[in-house]
């Protein structure tokens, strides 16, 4: 009988290979994490640039011209911190704020031709090497994984993360561009 059986007369090998997995999974947690990092210090050696701020100029390339609350709801953050983002954009000369409405509340924010380069030239986020890692998988084995990431940030018990990616995960998911991926 396999290790992992829990059984009446033997649970002990059971939760000891529990306990593997587990710390397995949290090493593979801390590799994520790592692999954030990593990608964050070098966009901010060699693009003097943040990674929310790199998502900010990617979110209006995908999209063009956006209010900041669009973006806020696109790269999942509050609307208080784009602005903070949008700043320090304008201040690099990266984005401007444009008044094209007749309502002169309504403020637009846009790439400017610098903000353009980077985006088409930055390296791609993390998230996009895992989408293109994930598009070569089987469907189940895709299904299983986002099964099994629900399940962790539900352990989390974070209502106000929940409550802001699902509010918005229609709209990234059709704001999202297809990537181009060598067939095999």
């Amino acid at each position: 009988m396999p290790s992992y059986c829990n059984t009446a007369e033997n649970p002990k090998p059971a939760q000891e290979e529990r306990d593997l997995l587990i710390g397995e999974i949290l090493y593979q947690i801390r590799r994520l994490g790592q692999a954030g990092t990593l990608y964050s210090k070098e966009l901010i050696k060699y693009h003097q640039i943040s990674t929310p701020q790199l998502n900010c100029v990617l979110a209006l390339h995908a999209n063009g011209p956006i209010p900041a609350s669009q973006i806020a709801r696109l790269i999942l953050v509050k609307s208080s911190t784009v602005t903070g983002i949008i700043d320090r954009l304008e201040q690099k000369g990266l984005v401007r704020r444009v008044r094209n409405s007749p309502d002169r509340r309504v403020i637009m924010i846009e790439l400017t031709e610098a903000g353009e380069s980077l985006a088409m030239n930055a390296p791609p986020p993390v998230q996009r090497k895992i989408m293109e890692g994930l598009r070569k998988l089987p469907l189940l084995e895709v299904e299983n994984i986002r099964k099994g990431l629900h399940t962790l940030t539900g352990m989390l018990d974070m209502p106000d993360l929940a409550d802001l990616e699902m509010e918005h995960l229609d709209e990234e998911i059709e704001n999202t561009p297809p990537l181009d991926l060598p067939n095999e």
